[in-house]
C-alpha cells in the first residue's frame, strides 16, 4: 500500500487561495478607490456648473432689478409728468369756466326762477335763487342734472317760502340754494367721449 502525505500540499493551497484572497481584496480597494475618485470628480463637476448657473441667475436677477428700479423710477417721473401737465391744463381751462357756467346757467334756468347768487368752491357751485313754486325748483335740478354738459349731480340744500316785494306787490316764492358740481375741461371730453363709446353699440343695433 502506497502512503502519500498530502498535508505539504493543502497548506500551499491554504496559502495560496489566501495570497489570491489578498490580492482581489486589493484589486478591489484600489477599483472601489478610483470609482469614488471618479464619481466624487463627476460630481465635483456638476456641482461646480451647478454654482456657476446659480451665480449667473444671481447676477441676472441683480439686473434685472435694477431694470425694474429704473422702470419704477421712470413710471414715477412720467405719473409726475402727467400731473403737471393736468395742473396746467387744468389752471387754463379753468380761466373760462365761469363764461361756460353763466351760459349753462342760462340756457338750463327755466321760467319763473330767479338767481340771487352763485358761489364757486372748487369744483363744487352753490346756486341761491327764488322760484315762483316748488315745481319750477325741481325742473331747474332735472335740467343740470341731465341736460348740462359741465354740471352734474344737484344737490337740493334748502327750500323754503319766502315774501319778496311790499303791500299789493307783495308774492310768495320758493327760496331754494342748490349745490352742483361743475366740470373741468379735460373732465368734460372724457366724459363726453365714454358716452359716446357707449351709444355706438346700440345705434349700431338698430
Amino acid at each position: 500500500m502506497i502512503k502519500i502525505n498530502l498535508l505539504p500540499h493543502r497548506e500551499e493551497r491554504r496559502k495560496q487561495l489566501k495570497k489570491d484572497f489578498y490580492s482581489l481584496l486589493l484589486l478591489s480597494s484600489i477599483i472601489g478607490v478610483f470609482v469614488i475618485v471618479i464619481v466624487g470628480a463627476y460630481y465635483a463637476r456638476q456641482l461646480g456648473i451647478q454654482n456657476e448657473r446659480t451665480e449667473l441667475i444671481k447676477k441676472e436677477n441683480a439686473r434685472l432689478d435694477e431694470k425694474i428700479k429704473e422702470i419704477s423710477t421712470l413710471k414715477q417721473e412720467i405719473d409726475a409728468l402727467k400731473a403737471r401737465q393736468e395742473a396746467v391744463e387744468d389752471l387754463q381751462g379753468d380761466r373760462n369756466q365761469p363764461v361756460f357756467l353763466l351760459d349753462e346757467l342760462v340756457k338750463l334756468t327755466p321760467e319763473g326762477v330767479y338767481l340771487k347768487s352763485l358761489k364757486q368752491d372748487g369744483q363744487r357751485v352753490t346756486l341761491n335763487g327764488y322760484a315762483q313754486s316748488q315745481d319750477r325748483v325741481a325742473e331747474f335740478i332735472r335740467n343740470l342734472g341731465n341736460k348740462s354738459e359741465w354740471m352734474y349731480k344737484p344737490d337740493l340744500n334748502d327750500i323754503h317760502s319766502a315774501g319778496i316785494g311790499q303791500g299789493r306787490d307783495a308774492k310768495k316764492v320758493s327760496d331754494f340754494t342748490v349745490n352742483v358740481g361743475i366740470k373741468r375741461p379735460r373732465e368734460k371730453d372724457v366724459a363726453a367721449s365714454s358716452a359716446a363709446e357707449t351709444a355706438k353699440p346700440a345705434k349700431n343695433g338698430f
